[in-house]
């Protein structure tokens, strides 16, 4: 990977810390500056924040909902604002066919109310039960309790520019027209009310930026404002200025943005920080804001859209994902993803390190179908019996293992697991450790992860399942161990019906460290133990040892995966005296360097020869022998040959170049840039396209991306052994993954 990793996506994990800071400058980085009493509208002010404090760690799941004007038309989704203007769309042909012609009945129609064509009343005004309607926000609160939330909220303005409080800003609001209603301080009573923490959502920095670009330009100033369209100033200060109403108004413990955050003024943005961090000092609390853009990635949380990381990530982070495929608000004939599908992704997500934030999609008249409440009530069963290995617990140093691989970043579809899939969390103590099944899995389940390889479970004192109700559970065996992994027997049919099965391992001290497959474990104290971090592939600063949860200077063992080495450096930004490291050491004060590195690089080991695996179909990557320059890379079943040996070099700036055994040629992408070119081999000649950016996946899986093409290596699919091995864009395939098998 190039050699400055993007700090929000390297690997890495502070271990079951048992004492996460929450006063520090970086979740879980002791070490870190203090965060200031007083914040400055300045990044180095802001990025002191804690981004992540303890309890937003400890809460694991949220539920948010679209729910506004733009739910009343319940057509295509909850674009239909923007969409209804654009010529020849969907939502266009929709609503020419149902109200008329958008400029002779404009979207601000469903907020002030209209007729459409066959005469019916269209108009976004829910009316409470207690006026005679259908809408209970104690009821909305008590649901998302049952669910097992422990955060939620409203979006409280979404991109079409009506705020859902009395806002003294932007009378396009809930009180001055449509419904009547503060609906963002009903909601946050309600919430509140039934000790939730209280999310609020804000989409509006996409509302003059891009939103409405089909709408024409209008000459009401009023209108001007619901249409983003008041110019770049006045726009921007109203950006601000509702945050500022909702901050003050609402309290909110989170303050969730969505995209188009870069495209707001820098200095807009910084005076929103700086006065959320400070009011919320004088209210005494701990607060979250989140950021798909536009932040500095430091003292806020990074929101993934619909997806997540494929592993193991820090800091820590949050996604926000929906019931539905089709559409973030109710629209007629919605469909929604399983109970399983959403259960088990939420699952997948909290042992990678995040949260998630779950949207529901209300009825205009504030129904929220029975299909969306089943799938929370499917989650807050769960959470319910099994929440002890979900609520504040932390990742462990692996997330789980199975053949059905989850997350690799914003918008990937939520994935129901198999009885195969196993998913890890651990206590804050560090002396419990949960394997979560996401199945019934027979009368025993083998643990890959906890092979005798791998781990030393002498100090092992019991494995239970939990049983059926919280608190309960059932003693089982004691398991056995072997190279193969840890066997457990199980009842031989479960005993009870669930979306998931936990098991509980218990230690009489600390979980022991285990062995990485990829990369490497550094540790705070000696023997494997204390703070720890699982740093995939990439060059890591203080700042970027800080934000993993160690710091820089407080390494004292480090454990590199088989095949990988570790560089430390004395000083920052790999200066100084330096230490190399192609084994494991518990005790780094053996050779001086205990506490001593600042700065550090994880690499391949250069001297070590590599098989190098398809994921898809098993074939290892054939050098052929002794051909000639230009040669196709081809895959063959793994023989031992030295044709399929291979050494990972790194070369400035953070690439690899990959060299055959056999004939010393290079893998080399040759400029092509087609999806299913060939791959070919040539003598090193330095040159871009014999470069490779090698990227973790998740568990020890890795793309192979060539420098040139911006391709990676792919295997192409179930093919025959000889076959060429071909180049394409990145996507989700495992055609497109390959393993890194030391010899």
């Amino acid at each position: 990977m190039p050699s400055s990793i993007n700090r929000r996506q390297f690997l890495a994990n502070a271990t079951c810390v048992a004492a996460a800071a929450v006063g520090g400058g970086v979740s879980g980085a002791g070490v870190a500056q203090a965060a200031p009493s007083t914040y400055t509208p300045d990044w180095n002010s802001v990025d002191q924040h804690p981004p992540a404090p303890e309890w937003f760690r400890d809460a694991k799941f949220g539920i948010y909902f679209h729910w506004g004007a733009f739910s009343v038309p319940a057509f295509d989704n909850e674009w239909y604002p923007r969409s209804m203007y654009q010529a020849g769309s969907r939502a266009n042909q929709h609503h020419t066919a149902t109200y008329g012609q958008p400029s002779a009945w404009p979207y601000h129609n469903f907020i002030n109310g209209a007729r459409d064509l066959a005469g019916n009343v269209v108009k976004f005004a829910p009316k409470l039960k207690s006026a005679g309607g259908n809408f209970d926000p104690d009821e909305w609160a008590q649901l998302f309790v049952d669910a097992g939330a422990k955060f939620a909220g409203p979006v409280a303005e979404h991109h079409d520019g009506f705020s859902m409080w009395d806002s003294q800003v932007n009378e396009w609001n809930s009180v001055k027209k449509g419904p009547g209603l503060d609906l963002l301080r009903l909601f946050s009573t309600a919430i509140r009310a039934k000790g939730l923490k209280l999310l609020v959502a804000m989409h509006h920095a996409y509302n003059f930026n891009g939103f409405y670009e089909f709408v024409p330009a209008q000459t009401d100033s009023s209108l001007k404002k619901l249409y983003g369209q008041l110019g770049a100033a006045a726009e921007n200060q109203l950006w601000f200025d509702k945050l500022k109403e909702v901050i003050d108004r609402a309290q909110p413990d989170i303050l969730w943005q969505d995209f188009k955050l870069d495209a707001v003024d820098e200095t807009k943005r910084l005076n929103f920080l700086s006065y959320y961090y400070n009011q919320a000092g004088s209210w005494g609390r701990e607060v979250v804001a989140t950021y798909k853009d536009g932040m500095n990635s430091k003292g806020e949380v990074f929101d993934y859209e619909r997806g997540g990381p494929a592993d193991i990530t820090t800091p820590y982070w949050l996604t926000d994902d929906s019931i539905s495929s089709s559409s973030w608000c109710y629209t007629q004939g919605i469909g929604y993803y399983t109970i399983p599908q959403m259960l088990h992704s939420f699952i997948d997500r909290v042992s990678k390190n995040g949260n998630m934030l779950l949207n529901i999609a209300p009825m205009a008249d504030g129904t929220i179908p029975q299909a969306q409440k089943d799938i929370l009530l499917g989650i807050g069963d769960h959470l319910k019996r099994f929440g002890e290995s979900v609520y504040a617990t932390r990742a462990w140093t692996a997330y789980g293992e199975g053949p059905t691989k989850m997350g690799g970043g914003s918008f990937t579809t939520p994935h129901a697991g198999t009885a195969q899939d196993i998913r890890f969390t651990c206590n804050k103590a560090d002396n419990i450790l949960y394997a979560t099944v996401l199945g019934w899995p027979g009368s025993s389940l083998t643990i890959k992860t906890l092979n005798s390889d791998r781990i030393n479970i002498s100090s092992l004192t019991s494995v239970k399942l939990l049983g059926s109700t919280a608190g309960t559970y059932i003693d089982l065996p004691t398991p056995t161990q072997n190279t193969s992994g840890l066997t457990v027997t199980l009842p031989s049919s479960a005993p009870y019906s669930a979306g998931a099965y936990v098991l509980k391992l218990a230690f009489s001290g600390t979980i022991p460290g285990l062995r990485p497959l990829a990369g490497a474990v550094a540790f705070k104290e000696v023997d494997y133990s204390g703070d720890a971090a699982v740093l995939a592939l990439g060059d890591y600063t203080a700042a970027d040892l800080i934000a993993a949860g160690l710091g820089a200077r407080t390494l004292s063992s480090l454990r590199p995966a088989p095949g990988y080495q570790v560089i430390g450096y004395a000083g920052d930004n790999f200066t100084g005296t330096s230490w190399t490291f192609t084994t494991e050491n518990p005790d780094l004060r053996i050779t001086g360097n205990n506490d001593q590195i600042t700065s550090l690089r994880v690499q391949f080991n250069p001297a070590t020869q590599f098989r190098v695996t398809n994921v898809t179909n098993a074939l290892a990557l054939d050098g052929g022998g002794n051909v000639a320059s230009g040669s196709n890379l081809k895959q063959w079943t793994w023989d031992g040959s030295s044709n399929l040996q291979w050494q990972a070099v790194e070369v400035p700036g953070g690439y690899y170049k990959l060299v055959n055994r056999t004939n010393g040629m290079v893998a080399d992408g040759w400029g092509a840039t087609a999806d299913g070119s060939a791959a070919r081999q040539a003598a090193w000649n330095g040159g871009n396209n014999q470069q490779w950016t090698i990227t973790h996946r998740g568990g020890d899986r890795c793309s192979i991306a060539n420098r040139t093409t911006g391709l990676v290596l792919d295997g192409g699919g179930n093919v025959a052994s000889g076959s060429v091995t071909k180049q394409w864009t990145y996507g989700s395939s495992t055609n497109l993954l390959w393993t890194f098998t030391p010899l």
